[in-house]
């Protein structure tokens, strides 16, 4: 009987022992599928991944391929079709993508054109010409009516013209005036036009656009006519505003009968500028302030009442005013006692606002290069000296200081 247990036992051992190995085999078989299954689920997401990046690539290489679009403006819409001028001035009827939603088209929009068909493709969004954009100074003015010496009349002409009417409108409402609407500055050069408009924007909450007037002056036609626009169109969102045209008889000189294409562009430019003037109210709280060193060139339709209502002449400083602006530049520069301002405004007979302040830089860096903790008397003739030979031969001197 035992023998018989012995051998049944020896006989199962074995089919026990090869069970729990298939069990194991079908484990490590199934966590391989598992993983397999894991592993393939992965490659079919990064191969979907990888579709569609090389559909997006796919697309930006047939957006490469295809031709720039033409931006131009919208001029009428006629049933189906649009009368749109293009960039280059030329003005077509062209045919409208159907997908674009027809209440976007209105006359004035921007709109890109296919360049074969000239078809509008997409409308665009309104936005400023770089150049405009960028006129517009984002920090107030630091120049105040106290950094400017010996123009007191000025000062004062320049407020009732710009400042009153957009500090105090109702008043001149109830007097029954209408506000002017801009101002022309004239005079050498360096006599503080430029800092006159700066100051009264400080002394305003107004947004200051300021622009060289050579800046307008553009290659290709109605391009100077378009960013004047632009420039009246910004200052009336930015309301209340000033602009600021510097060296304006670069684009307002008098027209001829006899020019070449530039000139004939430079004049439609002028046209706009006078159109623009015109064009909007003085209660729109948009003023005008103009400089010039010449102008006798002026255009006579530019100074007619209306557009420049007053027109207020820098000349240059006299010797009382010389001595103003002296004592301004050195409020924070140490001088000795023996300093004296009033000999040396005596002495600079002729000089502008500019040379003066160039003349006081040429002693503080001079008295700097000695060592000094203060001007001296000394400084001062140094430097007159200095500024009296740049006067009298500006190329060679400079040319001196950069090589001598």
């Amino acid at each position: 009987m035992t023998s018989e247990s012995s051998a049944d036992d020896r006989g199962t051992e074995p089919s026990k022992t090869s069970i729990i190995e298939l069990r194991a085999v079908v484990n490590d078989l199934s966590r391989n599928a598992q993983e397999l299954l894991t592993e393939k689920l992965f490659l079919e997401n990064e191969v979907n991944q990888l579709k569609k990046r090389v559909s997006r690539l796919d697309d930006e290489i047939r957006v490469l391929k295809e031709p720039p679009f033409i931006v131009g403006f919208i001029q009428d819409i006629v049933e189906n079709d649009a009368i749109v001028r293009s960039s280059n001035g030329t003005i077509f009827q062209v045919s409208i993508n159907p997908r674009i939603d027809h209440e976007l088209l209105r006359p004035g929009a921007r709109v890109a054109l296919n360049q074969d068909t000239l078809a509008i493709i997409e409308v665009l969004s309104d936005g400023w010409d770089p150049l405009v954009s960028t006129s517009e100074i984002v920090e107030k003015p630091t120049t105040t009516f106290s950094d400017i010496g010996g123009m007191e009349e000025e000062i004062l002409s320049i407020r009732q013209a710009i400042e009153l009417p957009l500090t105090k409108p109702e008043a001149f409402e109830k007097m029954g005036l209408i506000p002017p609407k801009g101002v022309l500055l004239t005079g050498p050069p360096g006599t503080g036009k430029t800092m006159l408009a700066k100051a009264i924007a400080n002394s305003t909450s107004a947004t200051f656009l300021g622009l060289v007037g050579s800046e307008l002056a553009q290659k290709y036609i109605g391009e100077g006519g378009r960013l004047v626009r632009e420039l009246f169109d910004l200052a009336k969102e930015k309301s209340p505003a000033i602009i600021f045209i510097d060296e304006i008889d670069s684009i307002g000189s008098k027209r001829l009968d006899s020019s070449t294409s530039g000139d004939r562009e430079v004049q439609r430019t002028l046209m706009q500028l006078l159109s623009e003037m015109d064009g909007f109210e003085s209660t729109q709280n948009v003023k005008i302030i103009a400089a010039t060193n010449r102008p006798e060139l002026l255009d006579k339709a530019l100074l007619r009442p209306g557009r420049f209502d007053r027109i207020i002449e820098i000349g240059l400083p006299d010797s009382l005013a010389r001595e103003k602006i002296l004592k301004i530049l050195t409020r924070n520069m140490p001088l000795v006692k023996s300093v004296n301002l009033k000999q040396i405004a005596n002495k600079t007979d002729g000089f502008s606002g500019a040379e003066l302040k160039a003349l006081v830089m040429e002693a503080g860096m001079k008295a700097i290069s000695e060592g000094q903790d203060s001007v001296t008397e000394s400084d001062f003739s140094l430097a007159l000296s200095t500024i009296e030979e740049n006067r009298k031969d500006p190329l060679r001197n400079n040319h001196e200081g950069l090589y001598g």
